[in-house]
């Protein structure tokens, strides 16, 4: 069973916390985020910081605890240090450009593939093979990512396409006569 929902979220210099019934708002140096929690979990606010608890002692109520206090946790981190994916391009003319909310891609296809950012993403191209996405919203920067990848996902056998900065690619070995 996991213990995750006993530690406090604790608030950092800068971060305020607002709860309204079931809906938690969380304001910082990066922007606000805002969260409804679920009816079956408690949230209470304390010299700590946030407590979340079950309100029963059903099995959905004591892993929802846990869920949404990693989710406010994230949020708080969001708004005050901001949440970042390096993506990595690998492959002979496969380029990346950020111009304001547009990202354009080459990657291989006949066409250029011209990706819009969501409100609240950025990205950046350090280099040409380098895309960094970044955001307050956790679940925001990873879909964007994500969905940056699915153009083009790395192959095995060349490597070829475009992988997290961490990710490993396992290479398969060629056919043979």
């Amino acid at each position: 069973m996991s213990r995750v929902a006993n530690n406090p979220v604790e608030l950092p210099q800068g971060v305020e916390a607002k709860l309204d019934g079931q809906h938690l708002s969380v304001k910082g140096g990066n922007g606000t985020l805002e969260m409804s929690v679920h009816d079956l979990v408690q949230v209470e606010m304390g010299d700590a910081g946030l407590q979340f608890s079950a309100r029963n002692k059903s099995k959905d109520s004591r892993a929802l605890s846990g869920t949404f206090r990693s989710l406010a946790n994230n949020m708080v981190i969001g708004v005050s240090q901001g949440f970042e994916k390096k993506l990595l391009l690998n492959g002979v003319g496969y380029r990346a450009k950020a111009s304001g909310k547009t990202l354009n891609l080459t990657l291989g296809f006949s066409h250029p593939v011209d990706y819009t950012l969501p409100e609240g993403v950025t990205a950046e191209t350090p280099s040409q093979t380098e895309i960094v996405v970044k955001g307050i919203s956790k679940q925001l920067v990873g879909q964007v990512a994500a969905e940056i990848r699915a153009f083009r996902p790395p192959e095995p056998y060349k490597g070829k396409g475009v992988r997290y900065a961490d990710e490993y690619v396992r290479r398969k070995e060629a056919k043979k006569k």
